[in-house]
């Protein structure tokens, strides 16, 4: 204990002259803060985008058909969603725009 009340008395002397709140005033008022605000915001729009996506929501089954992958909700290829790709997130983003199309405009 007499150890660490010695190097406490060392550091706060040396601290003693120092302007604490001065010093992180002028780190932040030289940062670039606004950019780092931008960021966030911009990350946390793109992670509300992807959670709002219908393959977020409604979470297809995804499995391998033939030489690509498939992700599909419903029962089968007539009556549900599907998406198809080269890989799981290929499929996924292929079945959100699917999820958007016309009835008419399906793929066969």
């Amino acid at each position: 204990m007499d150890t660490y009340q010695a190097i406490y008395d060392a550091v706060r002397s040396r601290m003693g002259n120092s302007d604490i709140g001065g010093a992180i005033r002028d780190a932040l008022g030289n940062a670039n803060l606004s950019f780092y605000a931008d960021q966030i915001r911009n990350s946390a729009q793109q992670v509300c985008a992807a959670m709002e996506a219908p393959s977020a929501i409604f979470r297809p089954k995804v499995f391998i058909d033939g030489n690509q992958w498939c992700a599909l909700y419903g029962d089968d290829l007539q009556s549900g969603v599907a998406g198809f790709g080269i890989s799981p997130a290929a499929a996924m983003w292929d079945f959100d725009a699917a999820w958007h199309k016309k009835l008419g405009d399906q793929k066969p």
